[in-house]
């Protein structure tokens, strides 16, 4: 038990913030609906906006203090930055549930505890850095693209169950989603305060310095190297588009389709399930016959018919087949995008360049809620998706000039691994 405990709090520490994440995720609308009641013109005009801008918050917080967490974890190791990760995250969670009992206090009140929530959810979540940092620490080189392997399968099942078990709780109160998220997070931490031990020995430790804690340090690796600039640019687009329709389709579908927050929730566990089953499954079996450069360019295109789709479907049942195509593409396309930037820089290059790239993803899931809210508000409801299709397509004739410039190096990336883990 205590050589397995460490894993195991470190899958439950990335699937309860996965898990947290996606259970609130299809709430957020319904959260804001309560803000609408305040009769305040500007809120019920941009409840998209508002929504994207709660998500926005989330993300800009996971990109501002990964360095940091990752940093103050080489320097006090890495047990108490994860413990310290567990209750900053039930914290967030009790503050998200209750913040609907503050409506009496006025609108701004609601906001402003909807917007705490998510900004200390997204510092303790930063901590994903520290749990891939305690996997390098306790791993063997062989053994650790599977350990890591592990944070990515926590980073799918979290999000595939979260928005089922949000929406399935949402049917008792909107507040109950949040208060389980926050009993998850306070027993893991109580589990890891007894089980787990500390990976990094004190003589392994360093100081810390100020560059390292400038997170747009990460990019200047990727910005940088012309052999993979045009991929890079691909790969944002495509996370660009995608960020929008995740941040953007629980108020679409309530607005166009009367959804629930059950109904929206299921929606996303489907995508979710999809996404495993790719990722995990067809992915290692069309990689060999078809190879990476059309598997990235198919993906991409099939997201960009399935965002056109998205704005046009009719009736509501339509959109399960769309959505489980979009998870196709993004598990086609994503991770066979990554390992093409992996082969084209060198062995010593890999941590620094995936880094940078996750720092890239990290800020499209700032801009691109926000993006969306407010198109969504100012030009109608189909445009964040027929935009996103644009983006898409655009991302997939990025990614075919990038394929005919120098052929890829060295490196390949682990097998199963994607851009997100």
């Amino acid at each position: 038990m205590k050589q397995r405990s460490p894993m195991l709090f470190i899958f439950l520490t990335v699937f309860i913030d996965l898990l947290g994440a996606g259970i609130v995720l299809p709430l957020l609308p319904y959260y804001v609906k309560i803000v609408d009641q305040s009769a305040n013109p500007w809120l019920i005009d941009h409840r998209a906006l508002v929504v994207g801008a709660l998500i926005a918050s989330f993300a800009l917080m996971q990109f501002l203090f990964a360095p940091v967490f990752g940093a103050l974890s080489d320097k006090f190791g890495r047990r108490p930055l994860l413990l310290f990760s567990m209750i900053g995250t039930a914290i967030s969670y009790l503050i998200f549930g209750l913040s609907d009992r503050l409506l009496p206090w006025g609108a701004e009140a609601v906001l402003f505890a909807l917007f705490a929530s998510r900004i200390v959810a997204g510092i303790t979540g930063a901590s994903i850095s520290t749990a891939q940092a305690y996997i390098a620490d306790i791993t063997t080189p062989e053994n650790r693209a599977k350990g890591l392997g592990m944070i990515g399968a926590a980073f799918g099942l979290g999000f595939m169950f979260g928005p089922a078990i949000g929406g399935l709780l949402s049917s008792i109160s909107l507040e109950v989603p949040a208060f389980v998220a926050a009993s998850l997070a306070l027993a893991n931490f109580v589990f890891g305060f007894f089980m787990l031990a500390e990976s990094l020995p004190a003589e392994r430790r360093m100081a810390i310095s100020r560059s390292r804690l400038n997170p747009l340090n990460r990019l200047k690796v990727v910005l940088n190297n012309s052999a993979i600039r045009l991929l890079i640019v691909g790969s944002v687009l495509l996370n660009f588009a995608f960020s929008a329709l995740q941040s953007n389709f629980a108020v679409y579908s309530d607005a166009r389709f009367s959804f629930t927050a059950t109904d929206n929730a299921f929606v996303f566990a489907f995508i979710g399930l999809m996404s495993v089953i790719t990722q995990g499954f067809l992915i290692r079996r069309l990689l060999p016959r078809f190879g990476e450069a059309p598997l990235a360019i198919t993906g991409t295109t099939i997201m960009a018919l399935s965002f056109g789709l998205i704005a046009i479907v009719p009736q509501s049942w339509m959109l399960f087949p769309v959505m489980g195509l979009i998870a196709l593409g993004s598990g086609m396309a994503t991770p066979s995008i990554t390992s093409m930037i992996s082969r084209r820089v060198s062995a010593q290059e890999q941590g620094s360049t995936l880094g940078g790239v996750q720092a890239l993803t990290s800020l499209t899931m700032v801009v691109g809620p926000l993006y969306a809210g407010y198109i969504f508000g100012a030009v109608g409801m189909a445009a964040p998706y027929l935009s996103g299709a644009a983006f898409l397509i655009g991302a997939a004739l990025v990614i075919g000039v990038a394929l005919r410039g120098s052929a890829p190096a060295s490196m390949p990336i682990a097998p199963g691994l994607s851009i997100q883990e």
